[in-house]
């Protein structure tokens, strides 16, 4: 491997090619019902994990247990849950950087351990929490790294490569930064500069892992609004893991809550983020007040065994 490749957690090449329920659960098992908030894109991608069971090596129980999980085509989906619900072990599930125990992901009715490396990588993109870079690259080539799954390993950058990392830069709005050295940014910049290689990569469907978090609010809402304009501009077919509920109600067309490896509800922000939703999966008593941008949420104080 070449010593300017990006690396992400485990010692992978960053947006990896990938190889490719129980609990109380609002709509039907395959989530057909969950495209009921806003209307979905006719010429995006549908990605569903159906039936599915993960975990790691050495568990002795599964982290994610029979789970099924339907991105709507060109919708936003958050995934929300407390620490440990088994929220970024479904999204690596899905995205095959974690082998399933059991189950079939789909991407437009095709099963994608049916797909070679790259062709899966035309289409499905992952940015995990973990993202490690050479210091000294510079942001425009590490975004070029994101066209790696269009081009063979030894052919240069064609114009359409050229034109794509234009874009993406432009649309992750690092056009300032992009003769910077990867070392030298700040960790809100980089992040964005992440983003950005996952662009570059051109999927119908790209996967999130907790984009915003250990960020300021200035590149919390930039990042929140190029997720915005993919669903809006270029119908891509989005799954991100959110630690912020408040960030889920605004952004998100559908809401999936996970509980203990589980799905417990979903369906549009205002139907899945309640008072109840929040005292049941988080151990929170909160406020949920309706606004014109989604439920606003006060959380009061935090709950315990035996309270009433």
């Amino acid at each position: 491997m070449d010593e300017d490749t990006p690396q992400t957690d485990g010692g992978s090449q960053a947006i990896q090619p990938p190889s490719g329920t129980t609990g109380e659960i609002a709509g039907d098992a395959t989530g057909e019902n969950d495209a009921d908030h806003g209307d979905p894109s006719p010429d995006a991608s549908e990605f569903l994990g159906k039936d599915v069971v993960a975990g790691y090596p050495g568990s002795e129980e599964p982290v994610i247990d029979d789970v099924t999980i339907r991105l709507p085509p060109g919708q936003v989906t958050a995934l929300i849950g407390p620490n440990g619900s088994g929220k970024s072990t479904l999204l690596s599930g899905l995205a095959d950087q974690l082998s399933i125990d059991d189950g079939t992901v789909l991407l437009d009715g095709t099963d994608v351990h049916t797909l070679e490396a790259k062709e899966l990588a035309r289409k499905l993109g992952l940015l995990s929490q973990e993202n490690v870079a050479p210091d000294s690259l510079s942001v425009a080539d590490l975004v070029g790294h994101g066209r790696y799954p269009h081009r063979g390993f030894f052919e240069s950058l064609t114009e359409a490569d050229r034109e794509a990392i234009d874009e993406a830069i432009d649309l992750a709005g690092v056009g300032h930064l992009r003769d910077r050295e990867v070392g030298s940014l700040s960790g809100g910049q980089q992040q964005l500069v992440w983003i950005a290689m996952a662009l570059a990569q051109g999927t119908d469907v790209l996967l999130l892992d907790e984009p915003t978090t250990f960020l300021d609010m200035h590149h919390q809402l930039e990042v929140m609004g190029i997720v915005e304009r993919l669903r809006d501009e270029r119908e891509v077919t989005v799954g991100i893991v959110l630690h912020d509920i408040e960030q889920a109600a605004r952004y998100a067309d559908h809401v999936v809550a996970l509980r203990d490896g589980a799905v417990y509800d979903r369906g549009p922000p205002e139907a899945v983020i309640t008072e109840g939703l929040l005292a049941e999966v988080f151990g929170v008593e909160a406020r949920v007040t309706v606004t014109d941008s989604g439920p606003r949420v006060t959380p009061l104080r935090a709950l315990h065994d035996g309270d009433g």
